[in-house]
């Protein structure tokens, strides 16, 4: 598919500084598109960890990761952006008389003014252990991420890491599941400190300087035979499933191909979230800050897409102002209340 629509952003990316760049681009009255590789909305949260509760998002003390891309992809959907999972930008140029961006995809050719890349830190799959049986036994009762919480319910679980995610899993399912045993191949741990204090006053089975030595099972995952990581002695543990928690790598792509100024897999930006490319900006994870911290938090994320598609209006529409005034000027909005005595 090739058209001759010619759009003022293009977001490449649907997790939360996407989607919220989407909103924000729509108060501006801008015409969007947003592409995602993945098959949905939400990025990290929804592929990675929809089932976790997140706590530092302003105004939710607590929410589930997937309760907030649910959020966002309805607050997104307020104006007519033009969304296109599964399909992601597998090439970006810049005209050089005009400086309109070409994005080319699987799928197709786009061209917009101005683009916005909220990647995240990329294309991610979890790291794999490689022990007897895990291979095989993968959606069989190996896990390597959480769909859905549910299905350890009264389940005897064993978690493999000793970082976050393991130790928060352990923590939050441990009224969930019939029994957990965490296993770390060290004996201390990488998460947390008040996390570790949880876990020690918690009713989870922890042993340190142990590793998966091998899956065993039928149809499904039976058995986890674990090891000490010095003196080799073995035990057998009755599982119904197994949940290894032993990071993500990462890999940007294309990106790396596009021209960008980047530091490893972050592109460098300025205060006005602008790369080195004429009309292309970035928002999220996936930005090294000039003179400012690198710091990957969704609240971050969520102001540097609000600057990028401000500044992106500005550089389509030179007399306009940047701060576009408060939301609570904005009329027509879909979500609005309705006024008292109406």
């Amino acid at each position: 598919m090739t058209t001759d629509k010619l759009y003022d952003v293009a977001i490449i990316g649907a997790g939360p500084a996407g989607l919220f760049a989407a909103f924000y681009a729509g108060m501006r009255d801008l015409n969007v598109i947003v592409f995602e590789a993945l098959e949905r909305p939400g990025g990290q949260l929804a592929a990675l960890y929809p089932e976790k509760y997140i706590y530092d998002v302003g105004g939710f003390p607590a929410i589930l990761a997937r309760d907030l891309v649910q959020q966002l992809w309805k607050q997104a959907r307020q104006f007519d952006a033009e969304f296109h999972f599964d399909e992601a930008v597998e090439h970006l140029e810049v005209e050089p008389e005009t400086e309109i961006k070409a994005l080319h995809t699987r799928l197709g050719a786009y061209r917009a003014r101005t683009v916005v890349i909220c990647a995240g830190v990329g294309a991610f799959e979890p790291n794999r252990l490689n022990a007897p049986g895990a291979a095989e036994f993968e959606g069989k009762g190996v896990h390597y991420i959480v769909r859905d919480k549910r299905h350890f319910l009264g389940h005897r679980l064993l978690i493999v890491g000793g970082g976050d995610t393991a130790v928060d899993w352990a923590l939050e399912l441990q009224n969930w599941a019939r029994e957990i045993t965490l296993i770390h191949r060290f004996d201390y741990f990488e998460a947390h400190e008040g996390s570790v204090q949880a876990l020690a006053r918690s009713k989870v089975r922890v042993f340190t300087n142990h590793v998966l030595r091998a899956v065993e099972g039928d149809d499904w995952v039976r058995t986890a035979v674990i090891g000490h990581s010095d003196s080799g002695d073995e035990r057998r543990l009755n599982v119904d499933d197994i949940l290894i928690c032993i990071g993500f790598r990462s890999n940007i792509g294309p990106i790396k191909k596009w021209g960008l100024d980047l530091n490893k897999r972050a592109i460098r930006i300025n205060g006005h979230m602008a790369t080195n490319l004429p009309g292309v900006y970035a928002a999220g994870d996936i930005t090294l800050p000039e003179d400012a911290p690198k710091m990957n938090l969704i609240a971050n994320g969520f102001a540097q897409a609000a600057i990028a598609i401000n500044v992106a209006n500005r550089y389509i529409y030179p007399k306009s102002r940047v701060f576009p005034g408060h939301s609570s000027q904005k009329k027509g909005m879909k979500y609005a209340p309705t006024p008292v005595g109406h």
